[in-house]
């Protein structure tokens, strides 16, 4: 029997937990610490349940510490790592605010993400905060469920009503649409001229920067936040073009991997993720390490990312999982795939943007089309798609895909998923035997028409 040793339980780490008892049962002895006092939190249903789009957190909750020891886990809930020595093979945590030394066998990195603090005055965390509760009131982190909760507790407050949210990401434009449908006078601030960079081309998140204008938010889209401040609590933001008076701040302007407590001697990609190979293995035998504190291998780019999402945590700590346990497994690596949905707005994309492919160096095109999902003789439940499919004019290979409509069209992407994955050609693409019946699609799919405009 081998002692596993897991640091993280958040999204990664339970799947990996779970895979490991539930697949070879009580074989290995499993210990896992946390620094957190729940596990499972569903984060990107933070912004339904601050705009009440959801009854309230319960549902955002799949796992807790009694579902993984009655499975043969134990759990040592808020209890930092502070220490690893991995000659001896020994991991430190405190607990209970004693010092606690476990010894492992194998050991696996489940730590996630933290938020970034920007270069801002005023902006700062508390020393000692595990859970990011700034110095200056009413300047919020996004991160845990502790945080959602504070967040809308001071909701009740009337005298805050005008909310900015810094950050135009995935998380940013849902909580800006939260805050406005909480009745709240919201502006978005970004130091790029767009929202959701690096997702979509400028003309799909221009449809997004449209919708959000029409529903009463405000875009400082393009200005770099310099100053928060005010006399104890947020007063209001200063940019390098403006000043904002706002009676709460959001920090939303993304994350890094949670890797400091590791220390020396483990390789690190370029933002600090722990660089791992397809078995989501260390530059250390025997320590492995999975999720947001990790790097992934992208497929579009055919080679080694970081990529924070919470389909992939769960994948690779399946496959560290079986690794662990002595089952040779190797990921197949991502493709990025995510979608949005604000205002009944709907995007969704996988692998590069005809920008990041230039940017790349790849000599990318990009095939358009926006089309009715039915035949126009469909008069009922029929609505406008646009497509856009980047591909490589050299080798011909899909480099990814964006949709946007009013409907959902989710499933959609996962063709141009697994279209990038297998290196599939756009000719190729546009002889995919795509079926028709004026219920669900025209004759001419969407998908086939785009593919047939390539060069």
């Amino acid at each position: 029997m081998s002692k596993i040793v897991v640091v993280g339980a958040n999204h990664a780490g339970t799947a990996a937990i779970k895979t490991m008892l539930t697949n070879y049962g009580q074989e290995n002895e499993i210990v896992v610490f946390d620094q957190n006092s729940n596990i499972s939190f569903l984060g990107c249903g933070m912004a339904l349940w601050i705009g009440e789009q959801i009854a309230g957190p319960e549902g955002l909750f799949y796992s807790d510490k009694e579902q993984l020891e009655s499975l043969g886990a134990k759990v040592y809930m808020e209890s930092p790592v502070t220490a690893i020595d991995y000659e001896a093979k020994t991991v430190t945590a405190l607990v209970n605010g004693q010092e606690h030394v476990e010894a492992y066998d194998k050991l696996l990195f489940a730590t996630g993400s933290q938020p970034i603090l920007p270069p801002i005055k005023g902006a700062a965390i508390k020393e000692g905060s595990l859970e990011f509760e700034a110095t200056l009131e009413n300047l919020q982190f996004v991160k845990l469920y502790q945080n959602s909760a504070d967040v809308i507790e001071k909701l009740k407050n009337k005298d805050i009503n005008r909310v900015a949210v810094v950050g135009a990401g995935y998380i940013g434009v849902e909580l800006a649409e939260a805050f406005q449908r909480k009745g709240k006078e919201v502006i978005l601030i970004d130091v790029v001229d767009t929202c959701l960079a690096g997702y979509y081309d400028r003309d799909l998140s221009d449809l997004m920067a449209k919708n959000m204008e029409e529903h009463g938010i405000k875009l400082a889209f393009g200005e770099t936040v310099q100053e928060v401040a005010g006399d104890g609590k947020v007063e209001k933001i200063i940019t390098d073009k403006n000043e904002y008076d706002v009676d709460m701040v959001i920090l939303a302007v993304g994350f890094r991997p949670n890797t400091a407590f590791a220390g020396e001697g483990i390789e690190r990609f370029r933002n600090g993720a722990f660089l791992v190979n397809k078995r989501q293995e260390t530059s250390i035998p025997g320590v492995y390490a999975i999720g947001d504190c990790a790097t992934i291998y992208d497929n579009a780019t055919g080679d080694t990312s970081y990529i924070a999402l919470a389909s992939n945590a769960v994948r690779t700590g399946i496959v560290a999982a079986h690794n662990i346990c002595g089952t040779d497994l190797e990921g197949i690596g991502v493709q990025g795939s995510n979608g949005i949905s604000i205002y009944g707005l709907n995007l969704v994309s996988t692998g590069l943007t005809l920008e990041k492919a230039t940017r790349l160096g790849l000599n990318a095109a990009v095939t358009e089309v926006t089309d009715n999902q039915k035949p126009e003789f469909m008069e009922h439940g029929n609505f406008p798609v646009t497509i856009k499919i980047v591909y490589d004019k050299d080798s011909r290979r899909i480099l990814g895909a964006q949709m946007a409509a009013r409907e959902d069209i989710s499933m959609g992407i996962h063709l141009f998923s697994l279209a990038i994955q297998e290196g599939v050609t756009i000719e190729k693409l546009a002889l995919t035997d795509l079926f028709f019946l004026p219920h669900f699609n025209k004759p001419y799919n969407y998908i086939t028409v785009a593919a047939l405009g390539a060069e």
